[in-house]
């Protein structure tokens, strides 16, 4: 078979790494991919990210699937486009996306079919956003409605960062079009986990669960990022909590989808913040749904996959997952997250990146922000590299990834050296 995937991070070259070992697999197209996927046998980047041409580039090279990496060519419609041409194509519809293309749609979602969430107003005036600031007080949380690129979402302790934030997004327009409306809600508070599933409109198969770091510096300070480093499984998900919340939140996103006529074929990633407590009582609550996997949550999981991916992704578009079982290593992984000097704020790229180790069996190294010139591989975005081990335990691994860390060089490198505290910590501090 023949596949497209469309996307250039460290979740794309992921999924194609983990496709190539499918036996029916016999070229892969990304769409534009990066350094990584540049230097893979049997896959090819294309320069193409127009919607329209991408479904043009299926027909004329009779692509037999094709795989929705990233967030905004599902918000502009891709997959639409695709199955009115009569493309097989795994994500959601440009209405279902709404789900993590608009803040708000999924909140009014939410409170419509009664799944637990934070309480929240939404505005489009910045006066009446300052007014309900100062009546609820803080910590709150302020979020543009659109896409941001991970730079929409300001977790406010103090007064002045809520107010600035309102200011940014509605005074100032610093986020143009996706910050021209805002929710402002109440801040959960808890231990966060990863909650991804895959579905077919009606079925639903739970993927490993997962759990990232948001922030760039250790002990969980500094700015919030895309995602500085992960790992699978989330120890914080017990088989109880795992149970509740297929139950009390992913189960009833999919049915509510299809009763509102919008049925979710695809990645359904549930930002999940889990409270303390008792695990039958703890408060769980949606922090935000994303409509593709995550990034790095995508490295560790599919690292962990024993299953075949085209197969699932063949159920999916198949409206089968039903007859699947997916099978997993039960070692755990974990991906550690190199950045480029100056991210989040302005990334420097550019630069050469020396000895990138060759993959082995417990340990590959996915590109994100990066390209290849035939003859080195150069820093391209904020995110640059994943290095992701599997391990008998979490520590074993998280050696294993930092060991090869410390092997790659480029100019200004960032990244933790505390990825996997909450798992390894019995204290539960950084």
């Amino acid at each position: 078979m023949k596949l497209l995937v469309i996307g250039s991070g460290g979740r794309e070259h992921a999924m194609v790494w983990r496709l190539q070992s499918s036996p029916t697999v016999k070229h892969i197209y990304v769409a534009p991919g990066n350094g990584g996927t540049a230097q893979m046998q049997g896959v090819t980047n294309i320069d193409i990210q127009n919607p329209s041409d991408l479904r043009d580039f299926a027909q004329l090279q009779n692509i037999d699937l094709t795989i929705v990496g990233p967030e905004a060519p599902l918000a502009q419609g891709v997959v639409d486009l695709f199955k009115a041409a009569g493309l097989r194509i795994f994500g959601p519809s440009q209405a279902a996306a709404q789900l993590e293309s608009s803040k708000d749609f999924a909140k009014r979602f939410m409170q419509r079919h009664n799944i637990p969430t934070a309480a929240y107003q939404t505005f489009t005036d910045a006066q009446a956003a300052h007014d309900y600031i100062d009546l609820q007080g803080v910590p709150i949380v302020v979020k543009a409605d659109g896409l941001a690129a991970g730079k929409g979402v300001v977790v406010a302790m103090s007064l002045d960062e809520a107010h600035a934030a309102v200011q940014a997004m509605l005074g100032d327009e610093k986020l143009g079009q996706a910050g021209s409306r805002v929710v402002i809600e109440s801040c959960l508070v808890g231990e966060e986990a990863s909650f991804i599933v895959i579905c077919d409109g009606k079925n639903i198969v739970p993927l490993a669960t997962s759990q990232d770091h948001k922030r760039l510096l250790d002990g969980d300070k500094g700015p919030n990022t895309g995602g500085m480093g992960a790992y699978s499984p989330a120890p914080v998900v017990s088989p109880l909590l795992h149970d509740r919340i297929m139950k009390e939140i992913i189960e009833p996103t999919i049915t509510g989808m299809a009763a509102d006529d919008i049925p979710f074929q695809g990645f359904l990633y549930a930002g999940v913040m889990i409270g303390d407590g008792p695990d039958a009582t703890r408060d769980i609550g949606v922090l935000e749904f994303n409509c593709r996997l995550g990034d790095p949550e995508t490295q560790p999981i599919m690292m962990r996959l024993k299953s075949d991916l085209l197969d699932l992704f063949m159920h999916a578009t198949n409206g089968s997952l039903n007859h699947v079982e997916v099978l997993w290593h039960e070692q755990p992984a974990i991906g550690i997250v190199l950045a480029s000097a100056g991210y989040p704020e302005k990334a420097v790229t550019g630069d050469i990146i020396n000895h990138i180790p060759a993959p082995t069996d417990d340990c590959v190294v996915f590109h994100a922000g990066t390209t290849f010139d035939d003859t080195n591989t150069h820093t391209a975005g904020g995110r640059v590299l994943c290095v992701t081990a599997l391990g008998p335990d979490l520590a074993k691994a998280q050696a294993r990834a930092y060991e090869t860390v410390a092997k790659i060089q480029f100019e200004g490198a960032q990244f933790r050296k505390d990825i996997g505290w909450r798992a390894l910590s019995s204290t539960k501090t950084p």
